[in-house]
């Protein structure tokens, strides 16, 4: 399986260290993906900042790539606050360029999981349904990326 990923501005010198030991450990948004396949990331960029500008031009140069999915990374999640637009992304990368798009790269640390939760916006943008595989994942495994 190829992938592209791409991370928030906010976080766009990130070295993407919980991100590929998620692909190794196949947790968060790659639980998806049995453990036999082989995942090669074929492009890994920002958004570009606020309002995205990169979205309509960095899904280019990975399908180029090879990219058959592209994961929009925790960090748009989880940030504070969470990004406005992570569904506008996934419905025009997934309109413009038809590869599916996954909500997700490494699970949520609990740390921020719990602090989030207390908070009304995940709830008010229903991020409980847009990253169901992240809100879902076993504690114990959001721990162990704290």
């Amino acid at each position: 399986m190829k992938i592209g990923i791409i991370i928030c501005a906010r976080y766009q010198n990130c070295g993407g260290g919980k991100c590929f030991r998620a692909i190794r450990e196949r947790v968060g948004g790659f639980s998806s993906y049995p453990g036999n396949e082989e995942v090669e990331v074929v492009g890994y960029s920002f958004c570009g900042g606020c309002p995205g500008g990169n979205i309509e031009y960095v899904p280019a140069e990975m399908v180029k790539n090879g990219a058959q999915v592209i994961h929009l990374a925790t960090g748009l999640v989880v940030g504070y606050p969470p990004c406005p637009r992570i569904r506008d992304f996934k419905d025009f990368i997934e309109s413009h360029y038809d590869k599916p798009v996954v909500i997700g790269t490494h699970p949520i640390p609990l740390k921020y999981y719990t602090a989030h939760q207390d908070l009304p916006y995940w709830k008010r943008m229903k991020m409980g349904d847009l990253a169901e595989t992240l809100m879902g994942e076993e504690k114990k495994i959001m721990e162990a990326y704290n």
